[in-house]
Parts: C-alpha cells; structure tokens; sequence
C-alpha cells in the first residue's frame, strides 16, 4: 500500500472523482471539504484493503484497477468500475466488515474518513454526512435493484427447472405403465 498522490489541486485525480456518480453533483466547496478527509491509496495485487471483522471509519471508491470480495476465503464478487463503493456497511450500522476486499491488480482507491465528521461543527458537519448519505442511498437502491433482478432471474430458473423435472417424471412414469 502507498499513497497514490495528493488529491488537492490535482484536476486529473478530482476529474476522476467526479465521473463518480454519486459525487457528480456536489457543489465544489462541499467536495474540497470531503477530500480533506481523504486520500488516494495504491495497492499491488494480493494486498488487503480492507480485513474481513475490521471495525473502521473509513470507506473506499474504487479509482482504477480490480478488487475482489472474498468471504470464507472464496471471491464472492468483484469490483471493476471506477466509482465502485465499498465498506460503507460497517459504516451505516457500526459493526465490523463482514467480508474482506482484497485488490486482484495493481488498484487505486479514493478512501474517506467518515469520522472527519465528528470534527466539524453547524453547516459543515450537516453538509458532510447529507453528502455521505446521499452517497450510501443512490449505492444501495443500485444494489437492491440489481438483487431483485438476479431474484427474479433465479426465481424464473427455479421454475423452469421445477417443470423440467416435473415432466421427466411424467415421461418415467408413463414408460414404466405395461
């Protein structure tokens, strides 16, 4: 793991920030405000970013490269679009990281210290966690849409294959009458 460059002032890295969909819409003060509680990180393939039972303030975009989602020590999902948030479970209900991400190429992250709040005051404080939220809504609903159609997907094979085998054992029977 290395810093990947400071974000302040540099237009490539806040460019890419804001093709982030979540963060296109922030007004430029309130994003100079997040990016003081952040920093790029880099990390070589293999390298943890984040430990499964962590407890931990921090959340991660990723930038560039491919993470993966391991549980149980199987990758269970992959994280390849520039924009891609993760770690924001622990932060919504405060318990540990219930999977481990582990970065599967060389791979850039933008990682936000949420507890940054915790030092503001008024406005800004406000400000901050509307923007994080937001950030956590728009994620979520993506998410849940993204479930009701592999559901709905799984339901629909479910039954395709319940039909199946619902007709080998008509087809059985019926040869097996004398």
């Amino acid at each position: 793991m290395s810093k990947a460059g400071n974000i302040q002032g540099n237009e490539e890295i806040i460019q890419k920030i804001r093709a982030i969909t979540p963060l296109k819409f922030i007004r430029d003060d309130d994003l100079k405000g997040l990016l003081r509680s952040s920093r790029m990180i880099k990390y070589d393939p293999g390298e943890i970013i984040i430990p499964e039972g962590e407890n931990s303030s921090w959340i991660y975009f990723l930038i560039t490269g491919e993470a993966g989602i391991r549980k149980e020590g199987e990758i269970i999902g992959k994280l390849r679009r520039c924009g891609d948030l993760f770690g924001e479970m622990g932060i919504i209900d405060n318990s540990p990281r219930s999977a481990t991400i582990v970065a599967l190429a060389d791979t850039v992250c933008l990682a936000i210290d949420t507890s940054y709040a915790e030092k503001l005051k008024g406005h800004e404080k406000n400000a901050f966690n509307s923007i994080l939220y937001r950030i956590f809504a728009e994620i979520l609903a993506e998410r849940l849409r993204k479930m009701d159609e592999e559901m709905l997907r799984v339901k629909n094979d479910n039954y395709r294959l319940i039909t199946e085998i619902e007709m080998m054992k008509s087809q059985t029977s019926v040869e097996m009458l004398p």
